[in-house]
């Protein structure tokens, strides 16, 4: 039989929550087992003081004392989605679920509540990336999310809640993917060109690893290479549109599968050159991770150790990876990119600088959504390619 505690235990701690919207999700199960539940929206700092101390467990790479190298691709997906399609955070992210003994004060015009001994019972590694993202300076503003409060003095309940809300049985659709074989070939080409690597093919493999390679991200750089004579394929022919590349994985990892899927039949050129494409891809991609021709560059969002450059968002270097499409080129029945000097390097550096600051507001989110941005290098690598040909 359940013990019910309905006194506050001894010493409580009262914590201000600052909320955005607030409702009553109470059924009446709820009201006659003397408990109450709340759902709304909060500001993503709302959460960042939270205490975890009822959650079965703790932010994992802040328990191991590794936090970089500790990063789960659960941890990565969250952290992508704030920086890269923030809008969409409170649609995408399941939210927080914080379990509260009371509810001292409900302010509605101020928007805070006060609680007395709340826990994060489910969230605390969504909890763990915003506090990263905070402290590096780099969490977005202006961001909500869910959040549901259960409000009980039951602490066997308390005890229940957080194994059931933290019990995950998804499967994801790269292991789907991984388990029918859909990357084998795929890896196979890459190890042609890159010998060390190995594809991830399931959720329980975590590409941290120098030599584990994120399937969906080298999906999306290769989607952002079809050049435009195969584009006809996946998108529309006379203007490729390649934004969606930069912010949405789940779409580049389906069309790969429907591609897969029909690689005998229509898409044989297309799956080919996914394969053919896939070790230069790579390397290109982690070149302009770093590329030190940014160095002097300015762009704030640039992520230095004095003056070497570690790390280029992702928003900036996938319109200008997309624009180095035209030079891939099919000779004797392989993909291959061919581009033809470092001399495209500055002249597209100079115009992503240009475009990240005139265009997109000295955003790296808006700049990889920016079909604007996409033009502008797409048009310099054209007519480099032109002249070089002349």
């Amino acid at each position: 039989m359940k013990k019910n505690n309905n006194t506050l235990r001894r010493n409580s701690v009262q914590v201000r929550f600052a909320f955005n919207s607030l409702r009553n999700l109470s059924s009446p199960e709820d009201l006659s087992n003397q408990r109450k539940i709340y759902g709304g929206q909060i500001p993503l700092k709302s959460i960042l003081e939270l205490p975890t101390n009822e959650n079965v467990r703790a932010y994992l790479p802040e328990s191991t004392g590794k936090q970089k190298k500790a990063y789960t691709s659960v941890h990565k997906a969250i952290r992508e989605t704030l920086l890269v399609d923030s809008d969409s955070f409170s649609v995408l992210n399941s939210g927080v679920v914080i379990v509260a003994r009371d509810i001292r004060d409900i302010d509605e015009k101020d928007r805070v509540l006060t609680l007395d001994d709340p826990s994060i019972i489910n969230g605390a590694q969504t909890q763990g990336v915003i506090k990263d993202l905070y402290n590096l300076g780099q969490l977005p503003e202006n961001v909500h999310m869910k959040f549901e409060i259960i409000v009980t003095q039951d602490e066997d309940l308390i005890a229940e809640v957080s194994i059931a809300r933290n019990y995950q049985n998804d499967v994801m659709a790269v292991s789907i993917a991984g388990r029918r074989g859909h990357f084998d070939e795929l890896e196979r080409s890459l190890q042609t060109g890159i010998p060390e690597l190995k594809l991830r093919k399931s959720e329980s493999e975590y590409p941290n690893n120098l030599d584990m390679v994120d399937t969906e991200k080298l999906l999306q750089v290769i989607t952002a290479l079809i050049p435009k004579q195969l584009w006809a394929r996946v998108g529309e022919a006379d203007s490729p549109n390649k934004v969606y590349t930069y912010s949405m994985k789940a779409r580049c990892l389906k069309e790969f599968q429907d591609i897969y899927s029909k690689k005998s039949e229509e898409y044989s050129d297309l799956y080919k050159f996914y394969l053919d494409i896939a070790a230069d891809a790579w390397r290109l991609y982690n070149k302009w991770k770093c590329h030190q021709g940014f160095a002097g560059s300015g762009l704030r969002s640039i992520e230095r150790n004095g003056k070497e450059i570690v790390e280029v968002p992702d928003g900036i270097i996938f319109p200008i990876i997309a624009s180095l499409s035209v030079f891939a080129e099919k000779k004797a029945r392989k993909w291959t990119l061919n581009i033809p000097s470092d001399k495209i390097d500055r002249l597209l550096i100079e115009t992503a600088t240009r475009s990240y600051k005139e265009i997109a507001g000295h955003n790296p989110q808006s700049m990889g959504k920016s079909k604007a941005c996409y033009s502008s290098l797409l048009q310099i690598s054209d007519l480099f390619k032109t002249l070089s040909k002349v």
